[in-house]
């Protein structure tokens, strides 16, 4: 996994992202729908792509379930 604690004090570096106008609405967008930042909902990305691909390379499947249910849609592409 990403090793990333909240009791952790790490280094940080600044990166500058260059977006287009839709993507940046879409961050704005899941940033409000999480009651966060831009940069929360890219931290969380990361972190969701990091376990979807380490599944992978298990040979697990990778996607969205109803409740109790099997999957309703496999991710596919990672």
């Amino acid at each position: 996994m990403c090793g990333c604690s909240m009791g952790n004090v790490k280094e940080k570096v600044r990166l500058s992202l260059d977006v287009s106008l839709e993507l940046n609405q879409t961050l704005e967008d899941l940033a409000e729908k999480i009651g966060g930042t831009k940069s929360e909902v890219l931290r969380k990305a990361i972190a969701l792509m990091e376990v979807m691909v380490e599944a992978k390379q298990q040979g697990k499947r990778v996607g969205i379930a109803d409740k109790d249910q099997p999957l309703a849609t496999e991710i596919v592409g990672i």
